[in-house]
């Protein structure tokens, strides 16, 4: 017999692998345990075949459900896009956008314009997911991710939202009490602020021809912290000197709160770096296309 339900089993089984669980599905969709597991047994019974070996561990997929599985993705996709298309007939914008990007970058200048385009459209929803680490929108089936930087040999197709250009800050006070560095040479007596993880992400070799605790020692860094927005903070305060994105930092160099320090001549703030938005699919949803072009639209004025 054919199951009515079948495509909304076959999203049930999807949230399943993706989540590694009955109760993480349910988690994502807001039912218990038991209603996903009985969901899963009405399409495994539609189908007439098991598509997952559950035991008391783990779950683990049979080849029907690899299969399934494999199928299932691009299929849903399609269908939740062609909602969308029809819905937005009458102009509106509907459906679930999957988007990842760094916090920072996604509290001071994602929700914002998120905020505006959801106004708008009151039927559309967001996932965002604000991580440090390089998400897949392939693998997680993510509509897009924005990463900041030379963007490495890849199959996703990717848009340029805006330039990116470091610059080197610090507070009035920090100035006043501990004197202008006037060369980069300088830099090595001044308390610097410094990325906690990613491997010199910040790029403090090309000032100093190292990075930080290579260049400086242990002692080269004051305030180490894995959020930028933290580290904007810490430079506001007068802890040190910091190495920090424009749209970092840019409305606190204009307002005043902190000061641009130059050098002459630097090379390395002569070229700036794309803040990239990828995805997967040739052609992208009416979502996300309305999200680009809202990203594009708010990041094209310069942060400074």
């Amino acid at each position: 017999m054919k199951d009515p339900r079948f495509a909304e089993h076959l999203a049930v089984f999807v949230d399943v692998v993706r989540h590694g669980s009955f109760s993480g599905a349910g988690r994502r969709r807001g039912q218990t345990p038991s209603a996903i597991v009985r969901q899963i047994d009405a399409l495994e019974h539609s189908l007439g075949v098991p598509l997952l070996v559950r035991s008391t561990r783990a779950l683990a997929m049979t080849d029907a459900g690899e299969r399934l599985y494999e199928r299932a993705q691009p299929l849903l996709d399609q269908l939740a896009d062609t909602h969308a298309e029809v819905a937005a007939f009458d102009g509106a914008v509907a459906g679930v956008i999957r988007i990842a990007c760094f916090p920072t970058f996604g509290k001071r200048h994602v929700i914002p314009v998120l905020e505006r385009i959801m106004a708008e459209h009151p039927h559309l929803r967001v996932e965002l997911d604000l991580t440090e680490r390089l998400a897949d929108p392939v693998l997680e089936r993510l509509d897009a991710v924005i990463r900041i930087g030379d963007l490495a040999d890849t199959t996703l197709i990717a848009t340029k939202l805006s330039d990116q250009r470091r610059l080197l800050v610090a507070s009035p006070a920090y100035l006043a009490r501990a004197g202008r560095p006037e060369a980069k040479a300088d830099l090595a007596c001044h308390r610097l602020i410094d990325k906690l993880h990613g491997a010199d992400l910040l790029n403090w070799a090309d000032l100093l021809g190292a990075p930080v605790a290579q260049a400086l020692g242990k002692e080269g860094t004051v305030f180490r912290c894995d959020d930028f927005e933290a580290m904007r903070l810490a430079a506001r305060a007068g802890i040190g000197i910091a190495l920090l994105a424009d749209w970092v930092v840019g409305a606190d160099v204009s307002s005043g709160e902190l000061v641009q320090l130059g050098f002459g001549d630097e090379p390395w703030r002569s070229r700036p770096v794309g803040i990239w938005l990828l995805r997967a699919l040739a052609q992208p949803s009416a979502r996300l296309r309305l999200l680009t072009d809202a990203l594009r639209e708010a990041l094209g004025s310069p942060f400074l």
